[in-house]
């Protein structure tokens, strides 16, 4: 059993992450209408508390994000969950993730895909998932530093992008770098906070298969092929 103490006005309280995580899947992800089952397993099998500050492990099962810094979130548990699924991520694909922020998508993606290449523009926060996912024995989650909209060319091609930030288009590189047949899930919108996220699927070299699959809101795709840089570094 995973426990851990939570001080609060002067009480101790202990928690059961792996009871705190069970629930999040029944109630926040499965719930709401997610059944892969390859899905819900890695949710249920990745430490969410690991991720996150820890003055905010209380709260790491929480239904919404949570600030990491660097003007950056972790990702609500069923978004998460909703974007995988809707790439239908197999054990044979090497998935290509822009955004690693806190690293918890990319465990999670680790848990079900053959590799997972994941791009993170801010130092910090790439080394800090970088160190979390070491000590999770993550072996098959490579952590890179760079500008994830240009993707990651030495990987490529990839079955699998996903995006963990909005962009005013999906940017040339990924759709370069996706493979035939492979799935793109990213927020796209005009708006830097407010985005729709949509599902391409590649079907041939010239021919995309789009989807909208709901409203979302994200932090702005950041860089050469995103938005340009307006507020302070924040973005992805």
């Amino acid at each position: 059993m995973h426990a851990n103490y939570v001080l609060a006005s002067q009480h101790i309280y202990m928690i059961d992450f792996d009871q705190a995580r069970r629930q999040m899947v029944e109630c926040q992800i499965a719930g709401r209408g997610l059944h892969d089952p390859a899905v819900l397993a890695a949710m249920k099998r990745v430490p969410r508390e690991a991720f996150v500050p820890k003055q905010l492990h209380g709260a790491a099962y929480d239904d919404g994000p949570l600030p990491i810094g660097e003007g950056q979130t972790i990702s609500q548990p069923y978004i998460v969950a909703l974007m995988v699924e809707a790439a239908r991520v197999d054990k044979h694909d090497r998935v290509l993730e822009i955004g690693t922020g806190s690293g918890y998508a990319a465990a999670v993606l680790g848990e079900i895909a053959e590799h997972v290449d994941t791009v993170e523009r801010h130092r910090l926060l790439a080394e800090r998932a970088r160190e979390v996912l070491r000590r999770l024995n993550y072996r098959n989650v490579t952590v890179h530093v760079g500008d994830g909209t240009l993707g990651w060319l030495q990987g490529a091609p990839y079955e699998v992008i996903l995006a963990s930030a909005g962009g005013p288009d999906v940017p040339a590189a990924w759709r370069e770098q996706l493979a035939i047949g492979g799935r793109l899930v990213m927020p796209v919108g005009m708006s830097r906070f407010q985005q729709y996220l949509i599902r391409l699927v590649r079907r041939r070299d010239d021919d995309w298969e789009e989807r909208k699959l709901g409203a979302v809101q994200f932090v702005p795709l950041i860089g050469a092929q995103g938005w340009h840089d307006q507020n302070n570094g924040h973005g992805i």
